[in-house]
Order: C-alpha cells, then sequence, then structure tokens
C-alpha cells in the first residue's frame, strides 16, 4: 500500500508540475461547475428531444438524488480516510504548484465522483439515441484533472472518484429502469 501511495505522489508532482502561471487562469475556470452550464443545458436539451419534458424533469429529480447521494458518501470517505490534500502536505512545501488551497481532506474526489456519475447516468439513457455519446466523458476528465493542476487532489483520488462515480451512476440508472418499468414513466423515442 505504501508503494502505490509513493506511485500516487509521484504521478501528482509530475502532473502538477506541467502546469505554468499563463494557464492557472484557464484551469481554474474548469475547475468551476457554473461555467459548464452551457454544456449542461446543451445535455438537456439534447435529452429532452428525445425525452420530452416530463421525461427530462424526471431525469433531474434523479440526477439530484445521485448528485446527493454521491457527494455525501464522498465525504464519508473523506473524512474517514482524513487524507490531507496536496496543498496542504508539508512533504510538499515549496515543491507543488498550489493555484488554490482548501482546508478539506483529499480521498476521494468529490468533482471527479459527481461528474463521472453524472456522466454515466447520462450516458446511459441517451446512448441509443445519439451516435459518439461517449464524448461526454470528456467532461469528467477535464474537470477532475484540473483538480490536479490546481494541487488539490493526487490521481489516486481522481480514479477512485471515476470508480465510484461509475459505480452510482450505474447504480441509479438501474434504479430508473427499474421505477420507470415499475411506474411507467420510461418515455422511449425512437
Amino acid at each position: 500500500m505504501e508503494q502505490l501511495i509513493n506511485l500516487d505522489k509521484e504521478l501528482f508532482l509530475f502532473l502538477n508540475g506541467l502546469g505554468s502561471e499563463a494557464f492557472d487562469g484557464f484551469w481554474m475556470i474548469i475547475t468551476k461547475q457554473i461555467y459548464w452550464s452551457p454544456f449542461f443545458i446543451a445535455v438537456f436539451y439534447l435529452l429532452q428531444k428525445k425525452v420530452g419534458w416530463k421525461g427530462l424533469g424526471i431525469i433531474i429529480l434523479f440526477l439530484t438524488a445521485l448528485i446527493t447521494f454521491t457527494d455525501q458518501i464522498t465525504n464519508l470517505f473523506k473524512y474517514s480516510f482524513e487524507r490531507l490534500r496536496p496543498c496542504n502536505n508539508p512533504e510538499f512545501d515549496g515543491i507543488i504548484r498550489e493555484v488554490i488551497t482548501r482546508k478539506s481532506f483529499s480521498f476521494f474526489s468529490g468533482h471527479a465522483s459527481n461528474s463521472f456519475a453524472t456522466t454515466t447516468f447520462i450516458v446511459l439513457i441517451i446512448r441509443n439515441y445519439y451516435k459518439h455519446t461517449y464524448l461526454l466523458y470528456l467532461f469528467p476528465l477535464i474537470f477532475a484533472y484540473s483538480r490536479i493542476y490546481l494541487g488539490l487532489h493526487y490521481p489516486g483520488d481522481i480514479l477512485s472518484g471515476y470508480l465510484a462515480g461509475a459505480i452510482f451512476g450505474f447504480g441509479c440508472y438501474k434504479l430508473y429502469l427499474f421505477l420507470g418499468n415499475k411506474y411507467n414513466f420510461i418515455i422511449k423515442h425512437d
């Protein structure tokens, strides 16, 4: 386990070290959800075209529950493991690029888990309607990488967040199908 943690730290140092001041502002924008609003609106538009307003409303309810659940599980892990963020790790003082600092813990990344969970859920719903739906996964990849760039998470935090998000997103999709079939609220379009 210690070898894995050391590898995680070395990979973090490498990836974080690739940054430069010229791009700091860009990655600070990337890391904030509000700036992704046009992307979210476009995805909701594509969903609405296929499932209608009622279907979109139901999907938004599921997304709300998914984000709430994922966020709470992420916080449970963070406060159980209490892994220091790279920006708070005294071992890295003066070595890393600290663009942003946070006082909370690091393991696992909420940005990674929430973005991967919601993307997985959405992709599973619309994959049959649109070609190249898998490209939506660029969102969590870019979004979560910003956390390494800014000095807030180790790569292991991101990968663990992706894994948790994939599990939660898939589970939410299965619940959506089960309840949708039981209560007949899934609207299928060609």
